[in-house]
C-alpha cells in the first residue's frame, strides 16, 4: 500500500512549516485558533497531521500568523 498523503515528506514538511509560523508569530494553539475562528483542537490536528488543512485554511492561518501566503507555499518546496 502507498503512504496516505497527509503523510508525505512534503505534507510533513507543511505541517512543520505551520507550527514554525505559529510559533514565530509568538502564538499559542489557542490564540491561533481564536483568530481563525476554530477550536484550539483544529490547530494541534493540522500541526501533527491528523487533519488536513484546505488552501482557503491555509491563507486564513497565513494571514493570522502574519505572513504572506505566497512567500509560505514557496518555502514548503
Amino acid at each position: 500500500m502507498g503512504a496516505r498523503a497527509q503523510h508525505t515528506a512534503g505534507y510533513r514538511r507543511l505541517c512543520a512549516l505551520l507550527r514554525k509560523m505559529r510559533v514565530d508569530a509568538e502564538l499559542t494553539q489557542r490564540a491561533l485558533a481564536a483568530r481563525l475562528r476554530k477550536p484550539h483542537s483544529f490547530v494541534h490536528k493540522v500541526e501533527t497531521g491528523e487533519r488536513r488543512i484546505d488552501p482557503v485554511e491555509f491563507v486564513a492561518w497565513c494571514r493570522a500568523c502574519e505572513r504572506s501566503p505566497s512567500e509560505m507555499i514557496e518555502a514548503v518546496r
